[in-house]
């Protein structure tokens, strides 16, 4: 198992209880959930990965289980990790959920390009 399923479970009926459309996403070794083409939230062997403000990243890392995302050996900015013990109870999922929701609309969408187009970096 590469990511909790249980979890997964658990995720699907929030977002459905919200009425959120949304498409689940096999990537990174885990799960992956898009609304509206973004990432949003997620699940990394049994923590919860969240796309939150980045503004509440410090007040965030002070609840229970939280750490910060650092997938690549690089802490990710607006990315952090929750553990099991961060959402057991069903309110604590719900909470960060709500969170990842409320930042979406914000939150940037990754480029899309075509495959074999070569990558081009933007100037600044």
């Amino acid at each position: 198992m590469a990511y909790d399923e249980h979890l997964a479970d658990r995720i699907n009926t929030v977002l459905k209880s919200k009425k959120v459309r949304f498409e689940a996403k096999k990537m990174m070794g885990g799960l992956c959930y898009m609304v509206n083409d973004k990432m949003t939230v997620g699940i990394v062997k049994e923590s919860l990965m969240i796309r939150i403000d980045p503004e509440l990243m410090e007040s965030s890392l002070k609840k229970p289980g939280v750490r910060h995302m650092d997938f690549t050996g690089k802490i990710l900015k607006g990315f952090l990790l929750v553990d099991p013990t961060g959402i057991d109870m069903d309110d604590d999922l719900e909470y960060w959920i709500q969170l990842c929701l409320e930042f979406n609309p914000r939150a940037k969408s990754s480029r899309k390009r075509a495959i074999g187009a070569p990558r081009v970096k933007s100037k600044k």
